[in-house]
């Protein structure tokens, strides 16, 4: 699976600005967490992405910022591991730690 990975501020207001043509993915991740990279490896082994969205990932120690920026622009409560489904400029969907499924995510898209 190909991340595409959060190091800057611009690029929290370029994908949000891009979900108005297409959803995109935010996966806030703990690299320090064992449960994260649990919910990481099990979405990345069941996601398929049929719907071919961009996936965005934020390092929530290492950069802190911007998974609070995320947050902020978004209006959702930070969590980690947590899965941020944006469309059309808002969080329409957001879950976290063992409710974090891929086939769900490929079902949730493929209804946007």
């Amino acid at each position: 699976m190909e991340w595409i990975n959060i190091t800057e501020s611009s690029q929290i207001k370029e994908l949000i600005e891009k979900s108005n043509d297409k959803a995109v993915i935010i996966f806030k991740h703990s690299p320090r967490c064992h449960i994260s990279k649990f919910a990481l490896r099990n979405f990345e082994a069941s996601f398929t992405n049929p719907t071919e969205v961009d996936c965005y990932l934020v390092d929530v120690v290492n950069d802190r910022l911007y998974s609070m920026e995320v947050k902020e622009s978004l209006q959702v409560q930070h969590e980690s591991p947590q899965l941020i489904i944006v469309y059309k400029e808002k969080a329409v969907f957001n879950t976290s730690h063992e409710s974090i499924d891929g086939a769900d995510t490929d079902k949730l898209l493929l209804r946007l």
